[in-house]
């Protein structure tokens, strides 16, 4: 057995894929590929609603203290 984390089917010597590793991916591809799209897309849409909904905030009626005096001794 060479050293290492043990033999593997999937993996030649060099860590490629082999031909049944792709083989035994290819049926969940196109889903994983979709479904990784429209939680994306589902996030940023949410990202953008949120800065949209906020950037309406007006802080007008909010006071704003003075910023306090500075002492000239050191």
């Amino acid at each position: 057995m060479p050293s290492g984390f043990g033999s593997s089917s999937y993996y030649d010597r060099q860590f490629r894929q082999s031909p049944a590793l792709i083989r035994a991916r290819k049926p969940y591809l196109v889903k994983n590929a979709v479904v990784g799209s429209a939680i994306a897309a589902f996030t940023l849409g949410i990202y953008i609603y949120t800065i949209r909904a906020i950037g309406q905030d007006e802080f007008e009626d909010v006071k704003v203290p003075d910023a306090p005096a500075q002492s000239s001794q050191r």
